[in-house]
């Protein structure tokens, strides 16, 4: 079952471990996206339990890398294709809080090495290299060697003020961690935007 960070909402641990049951607003603007997910974790354990199916649960964090749509909301696709085209980088808040991006082929290997295991509660897939949503686009542009500046919005309700993965089930059961830093990911990325991106 993919599940997502967004199970711990806007959490009051940090980092977060599977073991915390999170901090959602459920009838909150992202309310049915966070409970649709935490659902579907709960029957997916009911499954396991009550019927002996075999399931596997694993909690994605901020994933990026090739084919991954221009318009589909996610900070990075809007940060790259807004740097590329020139225009301002839209940063909500003040840009403090903070995000987690591990680079897909790192989350597949994970997500692989979950299936072949034995073990049945969540697991947490994500790369912990934590940074601000203000360093992150600062890194932008100055990958895309844009003249693109950052402008502030105010930040959306009930939106996660960091987000962090603890990895270290990750690392005890599955023997996984992320290994392509976000710079390489970030490079191999721009190049599959540049190809999508006509001026």
């Amino acid at each position: 079952m993919a599940s997502t960070s967004e199970v711990y909402g806007d959490p009051l641990m940090h980092p977060q471990r599977e073991e915390y049951w999170g901090n959602v607003n459920p009838i909150g603007v992202r309310g049915v996206y966070d409970e649709a997910k935490r659902f579907a974790e709960a029957i997916t354990m009911a499954y396991h339990r009550y019927h002996g199916l075999d399931t596997r649960i694993v909690r994605i964090f901020n994933t990026f890398g090739s084919r991954m749509r221009l318009d589909d909301g996610r900070v990075l696709p809007a940060f790259m294709k807004q740097a590329l085209l020139g225009e301002d980088l839209t940063a909500f808040g003040d840009g403090t809080q903070t995000r987690s991006f591990c680079y897909v082929d790192d989350l597949v290997e994970g997500i692989v090495r979950l299936l072949r295991s034995d073990y049945n509660e969540p697991v947490n897939i994500g790369n912990p290299d934590e940074i601000t949503i203000l360093q992150f686009a600062n890194e932008i542009i100055e990958l895309t060697k844009s003249k693109s500046r950052i402008s502030f919005k105010p930040l959306p309700e009930d939106d996660p003020k960091v987000r962090q993965p603890d990895i270290t089930k990750a690392r005890e059961i599955l023997k996984w961690e992320p290994k392509v830093p976000r710079e390489e990911g970030l490079k191999k990325t721009l190049e599959f935007f540049k190809s999508k991106i006509r001026r």
